[in-house]
């Protein structure tokens, strides 16, 4: 696990620790600023209706997703297929 102070990385997979969706993973879409993510899931939660998410109702598990962080890098979107 990485600094509870740290911002999540694009394509970076989170557990859920608040929240309905508590205890399921998620990965990190979009960075909005110091304070809060967008996550998607690829199932409930699609891409097109990532969920805004407070960083701190989060927990980091320090694995990145590379197929979706360069699919975000190079194109801007990503499918909920990865």
């Amino acid at each position: 696990m990485k600094d509870p102070d740290s911002i999540p990385q694009v394509g970076e997979l989170v557990r859920i620790i608040s929240g309905r969706d508590k205890d399921q993973f998620a990965c990190v879409i979009e960075v909005i600023d110091s304070k809060f993510v967008r996550i998607a899931d690829g199932d409930k939660r699609k891409v097109d209706r990532a969920k805004k998410k407070n960083i701190q109702h989060i927990e980091q598990t320090g694995i990145i997703a590379l197929e979706v962080k360069n699919s975000i890098v190079e194109t801007g979107r990503v499918t909920n297929a990865k």
